[in-house]
Order: structure tokens, then sequence, then C-alpha cells
């Protein structure tokens, strides 16, 4: 009989936060992450013995939590939570209100009614530090410490008697409480690394590993590769090619591992799934035998279009059993095992499951699993299918960290008879049969290139620094001292690392940019001056601030948002079109921008949008209108008009309903929305089915009687007293293809 085998893995990563000179932490992801997810993720299998899996120890990550439990990492936000609140100065008050609410709303804030209560009133004041902290006393400050630690505690350390008393006390914290938090936080983490070994010793856990400091190895070996990956795109002034400095990552990540865990690991998961020929060449060289990345790589190496069927979700037979597959690389003397993630199927947990019931939500996977997986046992043959996502992002959006979900799925998994849930070595071990390929081509497993990372004018600037920074100690460092040598390196290796290029370019923002790019400067100024040499002038100037991103980016995948309005997971919108205010140019009726950015992007059912604002919400009464026009190949005339109006009271949502520009009636609105979701928080966001547009993604439609939208146009505008107020674009409109997402993907 044939048999089922699911491979999950879970990859977990962090960016390498410290700054090597000054030891200094600058953001607290490492230590609020290694608190609430990486111990409980790996501990939830003890419950499982059947269900094996993969974890992806990023190298850096341990180094990172190693230096927390040791106590030597200095983390000013650990510092801040930690001091008596009698005792914080001004700024850092200041300091503990505009980053100790960074955290999810709903799940981790609104958990903990003081918390919530202390979130709202720091809301009340505009999200503003410099105001809220007049309405904050001394014990206010104690609780908002002690709780943000708290909300941050995976679900294994609140079932601890001493912690769950504190969480009954509820408010009126203590400083002996306070003390308490803080001491226990660092005796959790010293959890996290133990529980992979002791797991990983019982034989059910996998753990593997990456390069260590998590760069792009295709581009450090040769950013030449990101034209191959998307030919014609803009490359940077001087090529960077350095397969030695991709060698050193990937010897010490299995060194390192080797050093905590004992054993040499033999797959590597590569920095986000970015692979070529090359770092296959290196990876053999030093005993790798297995390797992951995404679906659309397969797809591109092989010529397929790996797009489901609209009817059914699944894939054809013959590309079914080409996907679900272990797959062997082989040209030359280069050879590495291969497995490639199922898109599709690894998403619906990052975007999708969180809003259901969790039994649902887990029969819903288990179902799309053995669906995936029919075509190819229906043949005669094993199927082996790959889910492949982060480790620590998801959660924080599920009820009690997604737990129940994950309980109800590996029950599923382990009671299933025709179900093995395995390792990736496991995998590979019991396949009969594997699938050879000789060409690949390179990519990652964001639309299966590296466009995130190079291309853009900031992405090709960073590079640019980095060629000269690595330069300078080629020149410099036979006459340096070996410390020098050493760190100088360290500090290159840091800089190589993917995090820095994720954040520069148009795909992805956040509140941390200015702290990313300020720390990517550091790192490469530290070069220098660990030579005895000054950095360049240039690394004194942001490589963002000189720059403006541009006015607009084209959907590049499909996009699957929450609508929540607050302003949280980037990723979520990773992919959306999006255009942004041009603040050179003069803004309508004397405003000065009003609106920062627009987002917008289709799935194979609905249109979503997202509006930023340049500051904050306009304090009086405003009306919001998204204009939305579904167009037929000819252009002359649009399929469907329709009007989004909302209306906003006290920087509040009072109501909104969708017209279409044909019918008298609203299609939706606030009292019965008919499948339709619109918010307005930190900012405004909207979900419209396609439907309502008369359209779908052209792949989707099957034999049209009438012309077929292919594209959509949107455009938004805020109203005060019936007088426009801003609009995005200014001119004209943002126009989103109606095609299939893999045809979306290819099409960039």
């Amino acid at each position: 009989m044939p048999v089922l085998r699911v491979v999950v893995l879970w990859h977990q990563h962090q960016p390498f936060y410290k700054d090597l000179v000054t030891g200094e932490y600058r953001l607290p992801w490492v230590r609020l992450h290694a608190l609430k997810d990486y111990y409980g993720m790996v501990k939830l299998l003890d419950e499982f013995p059947n269900v094996h899996q993969t974890f992806n120890l990023v190298p850096s990550l341990i180094t990172q939590i190693q230096d927390y439990v040791s106590g030597t990492a200095q983390d000013p936000f650990l510092q801040v939570a930690a001091k008596p609140a009698r005792d914080l100065s001004q700024e850092e008050r200041r300091f503990a209100l505009q980053y100790l609410f960074q955290a999810n709303p709903v799940h981790m804030i609104g958990r903990y009614p003081r918390y919530r209560e202390l979130w709202e009133r720091f809301r009340a004041s505009g999200d503003s530090p410099e105001k809220a902290e007049r309405y904050f006393q001394p014990q206010d400050f104690t609780d908002l410490q002690v709780l943000s630690q708290i909300a941050w505690f995976d679900e294994f350390f609140l079932d601890d008697p001493d912690v769950a008393a504190l969480i009954k006390k509820g408010q009126g914290y203590s400083l002996q409480d306070q003390r308490f938090v803080i001491q226990r936080e660092r005796e959790l983490i010293a959890k996290v690394l133990p529980a992979h070994a002791d797991a990983a010793r019982c034989g059910g856990v996998e753990i593997s590993t990456s390069a260590f400091y998590h760069p792009i190895l295709p581009l450090v070996c040769d950013t030449n590769m990101g034209g191959v990956s998307t030919p014609g795109l803009p490359l940077p002034v001087n090529r960077f090619r350095r397969p030695e400095d991709a060698r050193a990552q990937l010897q010490r990540g299995l060194d390192l591992h080797q050093e905590v865990f004992g054993v040499r690991p033999t797959g590597v998961w590569p920095s986000e799934g970015s692979v070529s020929e090359e770092v296959f060449a290196i990876a053999q060289n030093l005993g790798v035998k297995w390797m992951a990345t995404d679906e659309g790589v397969l797809g591109r190496s092989l010529g397929l279009n790996f797009s489901r069927d609209a009817g059914n979700g699944r894939l054809t037979p013959d590309k079914a059993e080409k996907l679900y597959n272990i797959h062997r690389f082989q040209n030359g003397h280069t050879e590495m095992h291969l497995i490639f993630r199922d898109h599709t199927i690894s998403d619906l947990i990052g975007f999708v499951y969180s809003g259901m019931n969790a039994q649902d939500a887990a029969n819903h996977l288990l179902h799309n699993v053995k669906e995936a997986a029919a075509p190819t046992l229906a043949r005669g043959r094993d199927a082996m299918v790959p889910i492949i996502l982060d480790g620590e992002n998801a959660w924080e959006y599920y009820p009690q960290s997604g737990r129940e979900f994950l309980r109800r799925f590996y029950d599923g998994l382990q009671r299933d008879p025709g179900v093995e849930a395995v390792t990736v070595t496991e995998a590979i071990a019991r396949q009969k049969d594997t699938a050879t390929f000789s060409h690949l081509v390179p990519g990652s497993w964001i639309n299966a290139n590296f466009n995130v990372w190079i291309g853009a004018p900031e992405d090709n600037r960073s590079w640019d620094y980095l060629y000269h920074a690595r330069n300078f100690y080629e020149e410099t460092a036979p006459k340096a001292s070996e410390t020098q040598r050493k760190l100088a390196f360290e500090e290159i290796l840091i800089a190589e690392g993917s995090d820095w290029n994720w954040w520069y370019g148009p795909e992805h923002h956040s509140a941390n940019d200015r702290e990313f790019d300020e720390l990517y400067r550091k790192h490469l100024s530290n070069v220098y001056q660990a030579l005895g040499g000054s950095p360049p002038d240039y690394l004194a100037q942001p490589i963002t601030g000189g720059m403006s991103r541009p006015s607009f980016v084209p959907q590049t995948a499909y996009v699957r948002p929450h609508i929540t309005g607050e302003m949280v997971r980037y990723f979520e919108w990773m992919g959306a079109a999006v255009y942004t205010a041009d603040k050179r140019a003069g803004s309508m009726h004397g405003k000065i921008f009003v609106l920062d950015s627009v987002y917008a992007g289709i799935d194979e059912s609905n249109v979503y949008g997202r509006l930023d604002f340049a500051d904050q919400i306009p304090q009086e009464d405003f009306e919001l209108v998204v204009n939305l026009e579904s167009r037929t190949e000819d252009g002359q005339r649009p399929r469907r008009v329709l009007r989004l109006d909302a209306c906003a009271h006290a920087k509040k949502l009072d109501s909104w309903r969708v017209t279409a520009a044909d019918e008298d009636k609203a299609l939706g609105g606030s009292g019965a929305p008919q499948g339709a979701a619109v918010v307005l928080n930190r900012n405004f966001e909207f979900k419209i089915p396609l439907a309502w547009l008369l359209a779908a993604p052209v792949s989707s439609v099957a034999k049209a009687s009438e012309p077929v939208a292919t594209r959509l146009r949107l455009r938004f505008s805020l109203w005060q007293n019936r007088l426009p107020v801003d609009a995005l674009p200014l001119e004209g409109w943002i126009e989103l293809q109606l095609v299939g997402e893999t045809e979306l993907m290819m099409s960039t």
C-alpha cells in the first residue's frame, strides 16, 4: 500500500540584533520569542510520540539565546521592564510606553484585562508616549512592566503555580512581583535549547541548521544571481562575489550545531529558501545531505506551473507526483536531496487558520493534505507533502498561541493509520523512488526569486557598501592583529545577513526601519574601526534617507490578510501592490500628507485594501471613499463600478456601505456585511468579494458567456465637510491584474 508522509519543518529565526562593539541589543525579539514560542513548539510533541518533525534553528539565533541565558545580553527593553517604576527617567517612561505595547492587541494584550486597560489609555492619547505619559502613575508603569512580559510567556510557562498566581492577581503588582518575572524569564529561556536537544535524542525531532548569520547564500556567492533569477533586474554597481564567505557561514553553522547538540546536522534550510547550483556544491562539500526550498523554484526549474485547479484546489496527477516527492539534484560531482514546500498548504497555517475554530482548522488542514496527495497515492506511489513555515510569527494571532489547533492537528496525524508524520531525513530514507533533475533556476521561497534583497536602489546601495567594506578587510587584515581580524570578519559576516535588505527597498516597512538601517551601517562601520581605519562618510547617512520610496509597486503574489486595522504583520500584505505618497508634491485642500500609502491585492475570491495615515488618524470627522472598477481586456468601459463609503466619528468607524453604480441598494454595509469587512483602527482596511465586481482571476474562469474582467483598478480619497482633503493616487488609479497566483508570480 502506498504511504502518505507529512513532513513539517518549522523555521526558527530572528535577526542578529546585537552590536558586537557596544554589546547592546537593538531590539528584544529574540528574548520575547524564546519566552513564547521556541520551547512550547518542541515540548508539545511530547504528547504525540508518533508525530516526528524537523526544527530549523538558525545559528545566530542560538548564540543570542545563549547570551540571554548567560546573563550577558545588554537589552535596553529588558532593562526598562526591570527597573523600579519610581526610578524611571522621563525618557525611560516614554520608551516603555512606546515599546511595551508591541504585542498582538487581541490574543496577548486583550488576554489580560489590566494590560488592555493600559493599552486603551495609551491609544486614547493618540499612541503618543509624550501625550500619554501624564496619565500613567508609577503603579500603572509597574503593572505595564509585569504584564508586558507575562504576555509573552509560553502556554507551558503560564501553568507554573507562581506565574498563575501573578496572573490571578491581575494588577497592583509589587516590586517583588516585578523582580520575580524578570528572574523567571532567564530561567525559562534557559529551557529552550535543552528541550530541543532532548527531543532530538529521543528521535522525535530532527534539528537542521542554516548559514550562521542567515545570508542569502546565492547572492553572497555572486550578486549576479539576482539577474539570472530575474533577467533584466537592476544590479549593484559592484559585483559582490564571495563564495568563500558563503562556505564560512555554512561551516560555522554546522560547527555550532555540533557543539550545542552533540551531533553534526545533515540538513540545511538555506536562509529564505534561497538556493543555487553553486550553493549545492558548497553544501555537499561540507557534508550536507539535504536542503529545502519552495515549490516555485521547482516549477521554474522544471518548466512547470504548479497552479491548483480552481474547482477542486488540486494539482493535476502529473504535477502532484512531481511536487510530492523527494528530489535529487545531480550535476557533475554535485548531488543534493531536496524537498519543495507546498506553498498553499503552508500558508493556510500562517494566514488562515488563526481565524477558525481549532478543530475545524485541524480537520481542514488534514483534509487538504490528503486531497493533495490523493492523485499520487491513486497511482500506487508514496507521497510526501512538505509543510514549511516560520515557527514563531503566526502564533500571536491564534488563541493560546495556537496550541489547541496544533494539538488537534497532531492528534489527527497520529491517529490516521495511512499517514506517517516524519522528519526530512526519515522521509528521504523511506521514499522508494526519488525524482532526479540536473538544472536549477536559482531562487528563494518568496516568488522564486531574490527581488526582496536585490534590485531596488536601496538594496543595491547596501550591497555596494558591503562590497567596499569587504575589500577594505581584504586589503587591511594582513597587517592587523588576530583580534582585530576576527572582530572585523565577524562584522562582515553579520552584514551579509538577509535581514538588512529585507527592510530596504519597497517591499517591507515597519516601525523599526530606522533601527535596522542604523544597525546595518554600524556593523559596516565596525569593520573599518576594528582594523584601525575610519568609516567612509556615507555610512553616517541613512541608506533609506536620501531616497524616496517608489510611488508604485505592482502586485507580485496573492495576499490573504486579516482585516484588523492594527498595522501589524507586515508579511500578510507581502506581495500586494503598494502606492506611496510622493511627499515632495502638494496635497489637496491645503493639508499635507494626511495619507501615506495604500496597499491593494487579490486572492482567489476577494480584493483587499489598506490605507496608512501619514501621521495620526484625523481628529475631525471624515469620510473615506474607495472607488473600485473591474475592466475587460479592451478597457473601453468598466465591467462594474463600486463605491465603498466609510464614515468616521471620533477617530472610530461609524458606518460603511458598498454600492454599485448600476444599483440603488447597498451590496453590503455595517449591519449586513455579506462577506465583506471594513475596519478602522490604526489604519483603514477592507475586504470585498470579487463577485461583487463580477470578477474572478482569469485562470479560474471557465467558459464565460460575457466579456471577462481582466483587471481591477482602485483609488482612495479622504473627505471632510464634503470637500476632498487628500487622495492616493492623486492622479490615475492603482491597477491589479486578475490572474492566477502562479501567473502573477511568474510575471514579476
